[in-house]
């Protein structure tokens, strides 16, 4: 069979920066083998497959090697691919996914999208973290998808060296790494997760659904604007509504094309 697929650059106004994805719109979900298959040949941080249900899609999103619970990047480019190409003209587009609902919108910045807020509890011993990283941040926090290393300036979460090999032997399935911002950002972050077969993320909307609510309450605001400072670099505003944590950026079109099969 054939099937349409797209890659784009997501959360970035620029081409060649943000993340890149691929979207594969289906008419339905393969075997899990071959959807791994799909994303193993495309070797891209992350390949979302969408179906079309009713006005909305289902969505699942895999990494070169396995199916993860939520990726934000994906899912932005997801709903460029529906908004832009497939049902140009549209304003919104829903998705159902294993981790819940998720609504996408267009605005005149790009597209705004919802992703459940996550909560972190702050840590008294993070075992392995700093010998990980390389550094020893000030304060570390936690939650059940990431540990949270918060360091001092920018200038020291972009300077990190940390062991892929270490990282991937800690008890969390990721790393992030943040701190106040500069060049204009409130806050930059890095994030590291080899456990997923991902040593670096360049944009991660995932991550932000654990910084938002922490930025939100140290920072005193509703929104800001935040920098992930991979070697790609990408951008975002967040904010929190409600329970919800709200990601605004663009998504760049990259490749238009069909695969087999």
């Amino acid at each position: 069979m054939r099937a349409q697929i797209f890659q784009l650059d997501a959360f970035t106004h620029r081409r060649f920066a943000g993340n890149p994805a691929a979207v594969v719109p289906l008419d339905r979900f393969l075997e899990d083998a071959v959807l791994r298959a799909v994303a193993i040949e495309n070797n891209l941080p992350a390949t979302a497959f969408i179906v079309r249900e009713d006005e909305n899609y289902a969505i699942r999103w895999f990494t070169p090697t396995e199916e993860i619970e939520l990726c934000g990047h994906a899912t932005l480019a997801s709903a460029a691919v529906v908004l832009d190409r497939l049902e140009p003209g549209r304003r919104h587009v829903g998705f159902r996914s294993s981790s819940g609902p998720f609504e996408v919108s267009r605005e005149d910045s790009g597209y705004r999208m919802g992703l459940p807020a996550r909560a972190c509890a702050r840590l008294v011993h993070a075992p392995g973290l700093a010998d990980a990283l390389g550094a020893s941040p000030y304060e570390v926090w936690a939650n059940e998808f990431s540990a949270v290393a918060v360091f001092e300036n920018a200038a020291a979460v972009r300077s990190l060296e940390p062991s892929t090999i270490a990282l991937s032997h800690l008890e969390w399935p990721a790393v992030i790494v943040t701190a106040p911002g500069d060049n204009g950002f409130d806050i930059v972050s890095r994030y590291f997760a080899p456990k997923k077969g991902i040593a670096e993320d360049p944009v991660t909307g995932a991550a932000h659904c654990t910084l938002a609510p922490y930025w939100t309450s140290r920072l005193g605001v509703s929104e800001f604007r935040a920098y992930q400072a991979s070697r790609r670099g990408g951008e975002m505003v967040c904010r929190i509504v409600d329970d919800r944590v709200e990601l605004e950026s663009n998504c760049i079109f990259f490749l238009e094309g069909e695969i087999t099969i």
